[in-house]
Order: structure tokens, then C-alpha cells, then sequence
């Protein structure tokens, strides 16, 4: 393999011109990707590639497929970590050739990746040299990338939150911003609220590149606010929103606890809309249901979406009502009282009655007491509350204002 000193030590006018000079040099195929890899260049006028690299060049992007058969193999994990070109065995399972890569770097920040396919002419021994030669030259080109794409972001994620805020007067001003931007909107849209156990400010990185390489997520839009991951998922629009497409978002849990060591504690789901003057109402439903998930982990830990709430989704408008017009039952007073005094433990046993559906022989289990125990108690909270146990109204009311009592000890959330 003939070549100067150092091929690349020269003005490039585009990373489209230093990928045909590495595939010259090396005489192999080339691709160079972001940080997301995402598709930035790829060297022409080559007759030999494979599966994966031709749908890269179609789609713009490497297949998740592709990604994930990266990091299982933990050929990801040493280009993050280390400076040093990696040969990569073929992958036949996600159509991937033998080649040779680099993690384009400025100091300890990975701004790219250089992808070299050996295809029917083997790299030389001096390959590794050259592509760190080649790594070092596109490494300025992409961090003039990375400073427009930024601006960009800075300019998206200030217009999301004029949406998340209800900031913009009405559906002519939002598409008049949108189009200042370069942005299409999607024509279906919900909110989704990730929570995370501690501030994920210095763990940008780390989503960006799991929502960017997630092909089963469209996250058209998201902004990072302490613990939380506010998301404005695409949905199709001739579809309606499923209640099961939380699976999807598990998935991508799944991946992140494996490749970065962590994952949201939970999540929430606004409903879908179409009108992005409702953008903020998605984002508080997508607030309630977290909030309401954390006062009643047992009752909802199946929900994910404002629909899969139920009733819990009225709880805070009763506590509004409540406010206005305070009104003690006069039953769980009652009891409370009763219960204070006594150090007896009534108005719970009623709880989880009524929260069996009345069942006598659940509520006893979950009790961890005898059914004949649990018929006294029952007996004694009619008599002392003046409650008809058979009685549907009675029990709903009486149910409602117990969820609405653990509801008003909980301070106000942070939004």
C-alpha cells in the first residue's frame, strides 16, 4: 500500500472528501458516523460492500440491529474507552463484514466514529497507524458539526418548551415557529415523562444516543429537567395510541441499564393529540400519572398511560373541589377517632375491603388475618362509622375520600 507520510495532514473541503481519501488510502469502503451514528459521509465509487453498510447509506443511519450485535459483542464499549483502532469480526447474524474502526475523539469526548470495510483486499499492517492519522483530521470537521447541531438543539428545545409551558398563543403561531426552525411537525404526538433516581444533567450523552439509536421510539423531542426525561413522542397518524407501546420504551430501559448502568425508576404517558396547542395537557397528564403512580405504587403498577389511571386521573381535580368546598365524611371521621383512640387499626381494614371489591376472603389474605376477624372488624366499622356495607354509593364515597385523604398528605409536586 503506497502512501505520503501522513495522507491526511491537508485541507479537506467536506467529510464526504476525507472519506473518499481514507477509502483511497486504505482501499476500502468507508463510512463516518456521528456520536448517534448517524450517517455524516461515506466514500464513493466502490464496488464492494455488505448488508449492513448499504442499508446505513439508505437509512441515513445504522440499523439498530446492528448496534445492539455491537455492544453484545463489546466491540462499543472498547471504541468509547479506548483511542486505538479496533478490528471487528464479521457479524453474519446482522449482515456485518470484517472491518476496522476508530472513535473520533476531541480530548475524552467521542464526537464520531470511522468505519473501514475490509472487502476483497485485506488491510495492511499499517492500517491502525493510518486510521488514527485519519481520526485525528475528521475529528475537527465534526466538532464544526457538533457546534451547529447544538445551536440547532438550543433552538428545538427552547421551542418544546414554549409547548410543554402553553407559551405560544395558537396553532398558526406554533407552525410559524416550527417553520422558522426547519421543523416538520408530526402529525400525531404524546408526551412521555421518564423519572430517574438522581439528576441526569451530566448523563446527556448517554440519552441522547439511546433515543437516537432507538428505531423504535420516535422521539422527535426531548429536554433533560433534573431527574426527569420529558420526551414528545411521533405517533402514526392513522393509528391510535396503544396501551402496550410502553413496551417499547421498556426495551430501550433494558438497553440503557446494560450499556450505561442505569435506567428511569418509572414513566408516564400523556394521551395522544394532534393539536399542538394541547402539548402542555399531554405533558400534565403525563405528570399525573407519575405523580399518582408514586401515591399508589400497588393499585398502579401496571400504568403507564392517562388512560390506564382510571378514576386515580380525578383524584386531583376532587382535591381542587375539596379545596373550594371542604366537606369531612363524617364516617372516616368516625373511624379515625375511633381508631386513635383505641389503637385499633379500622379505617385500613376498610381500605383493603373495599379494595378487594368487597371479597371478604381476599381482603382477609391480604390482611393476613382469619375471615371470622375479618367479619368482626367489618361489623364493628359499620356500627362505629354508620356505614351500610351493602351499600354501592356509601362504599364508592367512603373509598374515594380515603384515596383523597392520602392524596392531600402529599406535598404539591415540583413541575
Amino acid at each position: 500500500m503506497k502512501h505520503e507520510r501522513n495522507p491526511f495532514h491537508q485541507s479537506f473541503e467536506n467529510l464526504e472528501a476525507l472519506a473518499d481519501k481514507i477509502s483511497e488510502v486504505l482501499q476500502n469502503p468507508v463510512t463516518i458516523e456521528d456520536d448517534n451514528h448517524r450517517l455524516i459521509a461515506y466514500s464513493s465509487h466502490e464496488s464492494q460492500s455488505d448488508e449492513a453498510r448499504v442499508a446505513t447509506i439508505i437509512g441515513r443511519r445504522v440499523p439498530e440491529k446492528v448496534i445492539r450485535a455491537l455492544w453484545q459483542a463489546g466491540h462499543m464499549q472498547h471504541l468509547l474507552s479506548s483511542e486505538e483502532p479496533l478490528a471487528i469480526p464479521t457479524i453474519s447474524a446482522v449482515g456485518l463484514g470484517k472491518r476496522i474502526a476508530i472513535a473520533i475523539r476531541k480530548q475524552r469526548t467521542v464526537l464520531g466514529y470511522i468505519w473501514v470495510l475490509e472487502s476483497d483486499r485485506p488491510l495492511g499492517a499499517d492500517a491502525a497507524d493510518l486510521l488514527k492519522k485519519a481520526a485525528h483530521a475528521a475529528s475537527a470537521k465534526l466538532l464544526q458539526l457538533q457546534v451547529k447541531k447544538r445551536n440547532e438543539e438550543k433552538g428545538h428545545e427552547d421551542f418544546f418548551w414554549q409547548l410543554l409551558t402553553g407559551h405560544l398563543a395558537d396553532q398558526g403561531e406554533i407552525e410559524d415557529k416550527a417553520s422558522d426552525l426547519g421543523i416538520a411537525l408530526p402529525g400525531r404526538y404524546r408526551i412521555v415523562v421518564l423519572a430517574f433516581a438522581s439528576d441526569m444533567q451530566d448523563k446527556q450523552q448517554h440519552i441522547d444516543y439511546m433515543l437516537t439509536t432507538s428505531q423504535r421510539i420516535t422521539a422527535f423531542f426531548h429536554t433533560v429537567k433534573q431527574k426527569q426525561l420529558i420526551i414528545l413522542s411521533a405517533q402514526k397518524p392513522d393509528s391510535s395510541l396503544r396501551e402496550d407501546d410502553f413496551e417499547d420504551f421498556q426495551y430501550m430501559f433494558d438497553q440503557m441499564q446494560q450499556r450505561f448502568g442505569f435506567s428511569p425508576s418509572g414513566g408516564g404517558c400523556g394521551s395522544a393529540y394532534d393539536d399542538y396547542m394541547l402539548v402542555e395537557r399531554s405533558y400534565q397528564e403525563a405528570l399525573t400519572v407519575l405523580r399518582m403512580k408514586k401515591l399508589f405504587p400497588k393499585e398502579l403498577h401496571h400504568a403507564y398511560t392517562y388512560s390506564q389511571l382510571g378514576y386515580y386521573r380525578l383524584l386531583p381535580a376532587m382535591i381542587a373541589e375539596d379545596r373550594l368546598h371542604p366537606v369531612r365524611n363524617p364516617s372516616v371521621n368516625k373511624l379515625r377517632l375511633y381508631d386513635n383512640e383505641h389503637n385499633s387499626d379500622l379505617l385500613h381494614t376498610l381500605e383493603v375491603f373495599l379494595s378487594s371489591d368487597s371479597n371478604v376472603k381476599a381482603a382477609a389474605e391480604t390482611l393476613h388475618i382469619h375471615i371470622n376477624t375479618l367479619s368482626y372488624r367489618l361489623k364493628r366499622i359499620a356500627e362505629i362509622g354508620d356505614i351500610d356495607l351493602g351499600n354501592t354509593d356509601q362504599k364508592i364515597t367512603v373509598f374515594l375520600d380515603l384515596k383523597i385523604d392520602r392524596l392531600k398528605k402529599e406535598p404539591s409536586p415540583r413541575l
